[in-house]
């Protein structure tokens, strides 16, 4: 049977219709698929406090705007304010991000929401401080989010992740040893994906990786490291030998041995080839178009499964 031009013409449509309003809706649930699989030929791009390179940072237009760039993890941070809400703000005060002076700590939710946020040349822009709740379901279905500064609010946290339904796709993370996170959170540990931050110039830091694997806590490693011999490939053989993954920040040199987005510029076998040639897996970057367009030109970033 012959099918009629128009009839096709509606299939197209409705199939187009259906992809852009769900196609998208299960990009997170892939890349938490991923990120918790054996496969290590994706490498993923994490937008450091979102993309505030073209909005303002840690707020939902550079949310949306990594998501759009393809971006497959944002990270954004967590602060208290004075009524006891999450909002998403890096510092301790207001004063450098929006048109608003003090500590978060002192103005409620009602008063912040009163506030404009600046863009990353200081100008004052129309868009507003987001809550948790928000972020994540801007996130949700969309990307991968690694919350920062939330480790004090953790059960707090995990209340807004519970409501929001976005569990499975939020990384939570600590610079602290696996006995004091099980002491203070441990009841969340089987519930949420977990990484810990190591410092491998600490002298212990080689048997606080250990332990988080002797005890299957952790997803992935945030390795930080101001010169590059303290990344030793026992080290990175450690990690690999367990299944878990390797998270290396290319922001600035004194994270990575001098191996950073500012040298990505001018040598991107130096920074990022250096990088996912040491093991890493997850990168977070400043730049996330820059460090997209490397890893897909090296297939490291080709299509979810």
């Amino acid at each position: 049977m012959k099918l009629s031009t128009p009839f096709l013409l509606l299939v197209t449509i409705f199939i187009t219709l259906y992809f852009s309003l769900f196609g998208q809706e299960d990009r997170a649930q892939r890349l938490s698929s991923k990120l918790k699989s054996t496969d290590r030929a994706y490498v993923f791009v994490i937008a450091h406090r979102a993309d505030w390179r073209n909005a303002p940072e840690n707020s939902l237009e550079a949310i949306r705007s990594a998501i759009a760039m393809g971006a497959d993890m944002v990270e954004i941070d967590v602060r208290k304010t004075k009524d006891n809400q999450l909002v998403i703000m890096h510092d301790k005060t207001i004063d450098r991000t929006t048109n608003g002076k003090g500590l978060v700590s002192q103005w409620t939710l009602d008063s912040l929401k009163t506030l404009n946020l600046k863009n990353g040349q200081g100008r004052v822009t129309r868009f507003k401080i987001p809550t948790l709740e928000e972020a994540l379901l801007e996130a949700k279905g969309r990307v991968l989010v690694n919350l920062d500064k939330s480790y004090n609010y953790f059960d707090q946290v995990y209340e807004v992740l519970r409501k929001t339904e976005t569990i499975d796709q939020v990384v939570m993370k600590a610079k602290k040893p696996y006995a004091v996170v099980e002491k203070e959170f441990g009841e969340y540990l089987d519930q949420v994906i977990f990484m810990p931050i190591v410092d491998l110039a600490d002298t212990n830091a080689t048997m606080i990786i250990e332990e988080y694997i002797k005890q299957d806590a952790a997803i992935a490693f945030e390795l930080v490291f101001s010169d590059d011999k303290y990344l030793t490939q026992d080290i990175v053989n450690t990690i690999n030998e367990a299944d878990k993954r390797i998270w290396i920040n290319s922001l600035w040199d004194d994270l990575n041995g001098g191996h950073s987005d500012d040298l990505a510029l001018d040598d991107l076998k130096s920074s990022y080839g250096w990088i996912v040639e040491n093991g890493a897996t997850l990168i977070q970057t400043d730049r996330p178009a820059l460090l997209l367009d490397y890893l897909e030109k090296k297939q490291l970033h080709n299509q979810l499964n």
